[in-house]
């Protein structure tokens, strides 16, 4: 049995090898490594693919996201509501354009915004001063946009999505089937090379149906200019690279691929861990919702504490992390913190007990996740065999310890 890797963009990148040096080639031959014409060419497909009017590539998925928030002409001071249980850049962007982040509880099975737990008692702290939401899809599904789209028009409020986990997933709004990041005002991803849509580098995309946001967010994305050095807005310099989009527009051939190959290995896993643990009595395996299709950016478990103790100063989720490892299996912790406990928001960010105080623990789910969420390996070359042997791995864990 080969290596298990987290990622194996290697693998991955084998495949295709040939298109992408030629690609590559096409690139290096025309010297256009800044705005060349095959940026134009992928923004296009991938708005194609979208079915998307635009898409503006920019240099990661964090300027995506700053440059959405700067698009919206929002003024410091206001507030924007943000999951507390996703990576930091979402609220990172939030903070640096002295905007404040609003955080707020997910839903603790498929770790995303829904209406009965985040949106639930939003109503308490929504003012004048709130002016966007930015509902993350984590791990490769939607959040409930259509209840968050009724949210938002009834407080007026712009919708960012973070669908850089998400690129490929479709949610049902209304009586339509979208794509992740078309739903909102605007989308943010991003193509680092883990995603499932990934460069060899950095970089990242905004998308938009909104022709006027389209012509900002192109502006700011470029100094604040439209014609060159007459700089009408306050912008910044985030350019997708060339050779990037090279590559990005060979991948994206394969990106439904890439997709049926992620979903194929989380069948495979739930399969065989539900087959052990029919009753989820040692890990809950990821949710998938009715209303949303799952790209699996990340497989994540949800590992229960046992009573019966593996250690004293740690999780039993962290002993099973360490005895895979001694197997030879990587795993990770997305994310080991909520952003409510990180410390560079503790002075920045509010919460539910900030507008009222007799509310209590109103990140609780969050604070959960932090502390039992596990993901596996998955990726587009992931064998049988491999997730055969991580099954076993696991279940020889819990029966070698009589949890």
């Amino acid at each position: 049995m080969e290596e298990i890797k987290m990622v194996d963009l290697l693998g991955q990148h084998n495949q295709i090898r040939q298109d992408i040096d030629s690609a590559i080639k096409s690139v290096i031959d025309s010297s256009a490594f800044i705005r060349g014409k095959q940026v134009k060419t992928f923004e296009e497909n991938l708005a194609r693919y979208l079915g998307a009017k635009h898409v503006i590539g920019c240099g990661n998925g964090t300027d995506a996201l700053q440059i959405a928030l700067m698009a919206l002409g929002l003024e410091p001071g206001d507030k924007v509501l943000v999951p507390a249980f996703t990576y930091v850049a979402t609220a990172e962007v939030i903070a640096l354009l002295h905007l404040v982040p609003v955080m707020y509880d997910v839903n603790p099975r498929t770790f995303n915004t829904d209406a009965q737990v985040s949106l639930e008692y939003m109503d308490e702290f929504v003012d004048e001063r709130t002016r966007a939401i930015v509902p993350v899809h984590l791990f490769g599904q939607c959040s409930q946009m259509d209840a968050i789209l009724e949210f938002a028009h009834r407080h007026n409020l712009k919708v960012v999505e973070d669908c850089a986990q998400a690129l490929g997933s479709k949610c049902t709004v209304g009586d339509k089937e979208l794509f992740a990041g078309t739903i909102g005002d605007i989308g943010c991803t991003s193509f680092f090379p883990t995603k499932n849509l990934g460069c060899m580098g950095d970089g990242g995309a905004l998308i938009t149906n909104d022709d006027a946001l389209a012509e900002r967010i192109k502006m700011i994305a470029n100094h604040g200019q439209k014609v060159k050095y007459h700089h009408d807005l306050i912008g910044c310099n985030s350019r997708l690279d060339t050779i990037q989009a090279a590559v990005l527009d060979v991948k994206l051939r394969h990106l439904d691929e890439y997709i049926s190959a992620r979903r194929k290995a989380a069948a495979s896993y739930t399969r065989h861990l539900k087959a052990f643990d029919p009753l989820e009595r040692y890990v809950c395996t990821p949710a998938e919702c009715d209303f949303t299709t799952h790209t699996y950016h990340q497989y994540t478990l949800i590992v229960k504490d046992r009573e019966k103790e593996l250690s004293q100063d740690k999780s039993t989720r962290d002993v099973l992390k360490a005895f895979l490892a001694e197997k030879g299996i990587p795993s990770m912790i997305y994310y080991p913190l909520p952003l409510s406990r990180q410390a560079a928001f503790q002075n920045i960010a509010k919460k539910r007990e900030d507008f009222n105080p007799e509310a209590e623990d109103s990140l609780h789910n969050s604070e959960f996740l932090a502390d039992h969420v596990l993901s596996l390996p998955v990726h587009t070359c992931l064998q049988e065999d491999q997730i055969g042997y991580i099954v076993e791995a696991i279940k020889e864990f819990y029966l070698s310890a009589n949890l």
